[in-house]
């Protein structure tokens, strides 16, 4: 079943359920899946299918992904997981591997999304791998690059005038209208977040089950963010750890709604940090569980300005880390977090560096 974390409503879990509830609020499953011992396998195999016993949906269309590396970062006092060393080079693989394999469960032979470029050359790529239509909403000034990419998949790119929002209802429009489609978005499907709470479970065991202090990461629709938070959730009930790390988001100014709920920089503040395209988010889906998230975890959010991300994506290069520039804002804000006290200098500090800077 789905259902509404808001109103309450439930909906039977098929491919013609709804995106969202009736009251417009997001659905999630009604149960989280745990595996049935308390402690953690000695061996897990690679993908992520070692943690079936969290996701509840068999992973039937997959490219190998998952166990990124996690490597130290001695200039930064921290270690990153590199996010982006994924098939179609971001973490919206994690979900879109998940996101897919549902689709295919239910007999779904269309599938649309809208996205900045990540996302969607992920789902594009998945649907291609499982012999699914797929029509990808984008912004018609999105990078060329990932434009090409997905248009490579076979897929149907739709270029839309106007901001990410005008993006996401001219998708969701179509959607609704006559030849419809099964809403395969990283910002509502619920299981897009199965997959990205994987980025936990995988961290977990590449810690021998001793989680970091913190975890740092961008923060547009919350993805990753909330996917991490549903992850460290689910091993802690499991037993599998006793803790959960602080989750701190970071931002992009002139897009930073988390952060201004927060009391933060609000979107007006400060010049937009445009060079972060894959968090200008003003509006997002889940904003109301992202906070949730913060406020479990005694996490935070903030935004960064574009001069110190362009200046942080110039550091990461030169270190060898090619990401593209949202990675950036999160080291920016990891300096900026220890400035404020958030973060102690010993702090055991994990930045999951997102997306590639191979797609030009």
């Amino acid at each position: 079943m789905l259902t509404c974390g808001d109103c309450g409503r439930t909906y039977p879990d098929d491919a013609d359920a709804p995106w969202r509830c009736d009251c417009g609020h997001a659905l999630d499953y009604d149960t989280q899946p745990l595996p049935d011992t308390d402690h953690p396998p000695d061996h897990l195999d690679r993908g992520l299918g070692a943690f079936g016993p969290f996701l509840d949906i068999e992973l039937a269309v997959t490219l190998g992904e998952g166990w990124t590396p996690l490597v130290d970062a001695p200039d930064w006092n921290t270690q990153f997981k590199l996010e982006s060393v994924f098939p179609t080079g971001s973490f919206k693989d994690r979900g879109a591997a998940l996101t897919i394999s549902r689709a295919a469960e239910l007999g779904v032979d269309r599938v649309l999304e809208d996205s900045s470029g990540n996302a969607g050359l992920a789902v594009a790529t998945y649907a291609a791998r499982a012999g699914i239509d797929a029509e990808i909403y984008v912004p018609a000034d999105a990078k060329p690059g990932k434009l090409r990419a997905i248009e490579r998949t076979g897929a149907d790119v739709v270029r839309v005038e106007g901001s990410r929002g005008d993006v996401t209802d001219a998708c969701v429009e179509a959607v609704a209208g006559d030849e419809g489609g099964w809403y395969a978005s990283h910002a509502w499907n619920p299981a897009f977040f199965r997959g990205t709470a994987t980025f936990a479970l995988e961290l977990a065991a590449q810690c021998n089950w001793e989680l970091p202090d913190a975890v740092v990461t961008p923060l547009g629709h919350g993805t990753l963010f909330l996917g991490a938070y549903r992850g460290f959730r689910a091993l802690r009930t499991a037993g599998w750890t006793d803790s959960m790390p602080r989750l701190l988001g970071v931002q992009a100014t002139g897009a930073a709604p988390v952060a201004g709920a927060l009391g933060g920089d609000a979107p007006d503040d400060s010049p937009s940090n445009t060079a972060a395209d894959g968090i200008q988010i003003r509006e997002p889906a889940r904003l109301d569980q992202i906070l949730d998230a913060i406020e479990a975890t005694d996490g935070d959010a903030l935004a960064v300005g574009p001069d110190v991300t362009e200046r942080e994506h110039d550091r990461l290069a030169r270190a060898g880390f090619h990401v593209e520039p949202t990675c950036a804002t999160a080291t920016a804000a990891l300096a900026d977090y220890r400035e404020r006290g958030v973060l102690a200098p010993d702090d055991d500090v994990v930045v999951a560096l997102t997306g590639t800077g191979l797609k030009g």
